[in-house]
């Protein structure tokens, strides 16, 4: 199962890495991470979504905390929250399909950020089942680049 786990840092030069290395010397995959400062420019929010069982997340966290960096860790993956990704997706678009690549755009909400005379840069957000379905119709016209941001959440309400 996959776990998201909110956690908020010390804005400094180097978390990034001891997070990461502490990761990789346990032989944990992270499926995807997002970092960026807070309302508050010397807190950083960590987005890391890891997959594994309940005892793996436990061992994580236990890890995590050791980190004298890190001020909170909360696992959000059954919390009511909001979730979003962004993609970017240059895809082939010649005249003939340039329409049909628009009324696809249209129907996810998505918007064309640049146009080539052979291609269009699309950009889509969403959580990940949006994203991926996306992907998935533009991929008959044959993309050419894609390029996928971590998942950053929130959880709804005063919590």
């Amino acid at each position: 199962m996959k776990h998201t786990l909110s956690v908020i840092v010390e804005n400094h030069p180097g978390v990034l890495t001891r997070v990461a290395t502490l990761f990789r010397r346990r032989s944990y995959n992270i499926d995807s991470l997002t970092v960026g400062r807070t309302e508050n420019p010397t807190v950083s929010r960590m987005t890391i979504v890891v997959e594994g069982d309940d005892v793996l997340i436990e061992q994580v966290v236990k890890q995590l905390h050791k980190l004298v960096e890190v001020i909170k860790i909360t696992d959000i993956t059954d919390d009511p929250s909001v979730d979003r990704e962004l993609v970017l997706v240059k895809v082939r678009a010649d005249t003939q399909v340039r329409a049909e690549i628009m009324q696809i755009v249209e129907i996810f909400r998505a918007r064309i950020v640049d146009i080539g005379r052979n291609t269009l840069i699309i950009e889509a957000t969403g959580d990940e089942n949006k994203i991926n379905a996306i992907e998935d119709s533009l991929r008959p016209f044959g993309i050419m680049e894609l390029v996928r941001t971590g998942k950053v959440a929130m959880v709804r309400g005063g919590k």
